[in-house]
């Protein structure tokens, strides 16, 4: 029984990881997309801050997967090793959510300036 949910578990993180990897690489492509549409058109700095905003998104999407994945890798009878080892992954992928999120705040509250903007007559 207890080999069956190691197999399941590695299975679910292995999935997991996939979707990580997906967020990662779309939110990649949509933003290299976008990049290239602006530099075709020239298009101001302003431009720039929602397609940050949206691929920042991305990334802490596939951070958190992969957190996750982590997480499901160590469920089942994990060693003190699995245990100081996911500390550590979530550390510092907890760590990189923080800041990159901090990060993006500026973004979004001079998205919700300009949205405000456009609304007021």
């Amino acid at each position: 029984m207890e080999d069956a949910l190691h197999v399941l578990a590695e299975y679910i993180a292995l999935i997991v990881n996939f979707l990580a990897m997906a967020a990662i690489a779309l939110g990649s492509l949509q933003t290299a997309w976008y990049l290239f549409r602006l530099l075709l058109t020239r298009a101001s700095q302003e431009a720039l801050r929602p397609i940050w905003l949206g691929f920042g998104r991305w990334l802490v999407a596939g951070l958190s997967f992969q957190l996750a994945a982590d997480i499901v890798e160590t469920t089942i009878a994990p060693s003190w090793e699995d245990v100081g080892k996911l500390a550590a992954i979530a550390a510092i992928r907890t760590f990189l959510s923080y800041f990159l999120d901090r990060d993006m705040e500026p973004l979004r509250e001079r998205e919700a300036e300009l949205r405000a903007q456009k609304i007021a007559p």
